[in-house]
């Protein structure tokens, strides 16, 4: 009994295929007609072909040969070379205590992007003098960082990420340690640290279920020639049937296709903006 119903349903998918795929075809036999019958008077040959150029044969071509060079760019991680100086030691009974989340407006002094290798270390320049008691930290203090973690786009939509961690600061020419994260980075807040590319997830959900609205209007114009021609009336609701389903199963799977798509990647311009604030008192002198 059960290989009767499966012969039943390989007997109706053949049918099926036989029907629908010469309606499919028909379109684009058609379409192509139209564009020839647009360009070209199909009603009579075209003998008057223009005439060619003529060609200097005893020009001389050895010097005709072009190499195009291609240019590529290569998918590394850039390097930077930011030396911290030596770091003063400090005794905390007799330095100057800096309150930990005190708050630096800074710039950056290098390009940062989520190609950036870890273990880099970047620096960045402050923009804003700072009031503290006893201390006041001036504009253009320098703050040292180092790359904690980073990683280009990955799938489910996730986008570039690069982690910093403030290990150091300038202070009248003498480099004190410090622990800060960073906040902001260009006006944007920062949460746990981590400086993230555009998520694309739900955009990638959005590019599948186009994909089958596209297919759906391709088979409804296609529906619509047919219907005008007295032989395929008969056959041109299939086009649209085959893209309903087809809009439909675009649409279901959409949440799972969209799993492959990527995020985007991070690159934040040398002398962006960032909030720069201590997790810990810093000690200077």
């Amino acid at each position: 009994m059960n290989n009767n119903k499966l012969k039943l349903v390989l007997l109706a998918f053949l049918i099926f295929s036989t029907i629908a795929m010469p309606a499919m075809a028909i379109d684009l036999d058609m379409s192509v007609d139209e564009e020839i019958k647009k360009k070209y008077d199909t009603s009579k040959i075209q003998y008057d072909m223009p005439s060619l150029p003529k060609v200097n044969s005893t020009a001389n071509t050895n010097n005709s040969t072009y190499s195009p060079t291609t240019n590529t760019v290569p998918k590394t991680s850039p390097t930077y070379i930011t030396t911290v100086p030596s770091v003063t030691a400090v005794d905390k009974s007799s330095a100057i205590k800096i309150p930990a989340w005190t708050t630096f407006k800074a710039k950056s002094n290098q390009q940062i992007s989520d190609r950036i290798a870890k273990g880099t270390k970047i620096s960045f320049t402050t923009t804003e003098n700072v009031y503290k008691k006893y201390i006041t930290i001036p504009a253009g203090t320098k703050l040292y960082g180092i790359i904690t973690n980073s990683h280009t786009p990955q799938n489910t939509g996730n986008g570039g990420l690069v982690e910093i961690k403030i290990t150091n600061m300038t202070y009248k020419g003498k480099t004190y340690t410090i622990d800060g994260k960073i906040t902001k980075a260009n006006s944007k807040k920062i949460f746990f640290n981590n400086i993230k590319g555009k998520r694309q997830y739900i955009t990638g959900i959005g590019k599948q279920i186009d994909k089958g609205e596209a297919f759906y209007q391709k088979t409804r114009k296609t529906t619509s020639k047919m219907s005008n021609n007295p032989i395929l009336v008969i056959l041109s609701p299939i086009p649209t049937i085959v893209g309903m389903a087809g809009y439909s199963v675009c649409t279901i799977l959409s949440p799972i296709t969209a799993i492959t798509t990527k995020g985007g990647h991070l690159t934040i311009p040398t002398g962006s903006s960032f909030e720069i604030k201590l997790l810990e008192p810093a000690y200077v002198y």
